[in-house]
């Protein structure tokens, strides 16, 4: 991770995704760019929140793990996306796990520091209450697609939603096959379905196994059958 006082840099992000009015002048100065690469943890479950972070650039991955340290990913984000909303409103620890999949920019500011400045300020209450609400309905709509699509178009959307990043470009050709458990508790299926369905694919030409690794070998023939992101 590397942390930034860049003014010109912040404002520019803030225009850019038209979120000026979510700060006042006088927190402006307590706010800090933070650039992590891929592989890296924004923060980690359990952990004391400091933080209240804007996804600005790049693309994460949040995901739960058990007492048994297991694994669940939950979903993908990209810009525009808040991590620590819900701890911010609810004064708790960190409730997921939030990973870079791609290099990744964020504003960050302290939550000390926003209870200080904007605890009143209606723009910014305003937008988190979007952020939260939309959060919940990205819940419900996923817990409908897990019921209602077959596992092939939700298998086909999570490795879309892994391939690429929020500028449509591929950040990631290859998904573990250690990961596959994970992956079948995220579409709702059993392990041994995701495998015939990925044999499935395979046969078809959209993915190939090869070194421990599903290598994605056509995207579009993987979009089409997604019809929509399901994990976004």
């Amino acid at each position: 991770m590397k942390e930034i006082k860049a003014s010109e840099e912040i404002e520019a992000y803030l225009r850019s995704h038209q979120i000026q009015s979510l700060f006042n002048e006088e927190i402006l100065p307590y706010l800090t760019l933070f650039e992590f690469e891929k592989g890296e943890q924004v923060c980690s479950q359990g952990e004391a929140v400091e933080y209240l972070y804007i996804l600005v650039k790049g693309k994460v991955k949040i995901f739960t793990t058990s007492e048994e340290g297991k694994t669940l990913i939950l979903s993908f984000k990209t810009p525009l996306e808040v991590i620590g909303d819900i701890e911010y409103v609810q004064e708790i620890d960190t409730i997921n796990t939030v990973e870079a999949v791609s290099p990744v920019v964020m504003i960050g500011v302290r939550q000390s520091v926003l209870r200080r400045f904007l605890k009143n300020h209606s723009p910014f209450l305003q937008f988190l209450l979007k952020i939260i609400t939309r959060k919940f309905y990205i819940k419900s709509q996923f817990m409908r697609h897990n019921i209602l699509y077959p596992v092939e178009t939700r298998l086909a959307s999570y490795l879309v939603s892994v391939a690429y990043d929020e500028n449509k470009a591929l950040v990631n050709g290859k998904v573990s096959t250690s990961n596959l458990t994970d992956i079948a508790n995220l579409i709702g299926t059993s392990y041994r379905h995701l495998n015939r369905v990925i044999k499935e694919f395979c046969l078809n030409g959209l993915v190939e196994r090869d070194s421990g690794a599903i290598v994605i070998k056509d995207l579009e023939g993987l979009k089409t059958l997604a019809k929509e992101n399901l994990y976004k």
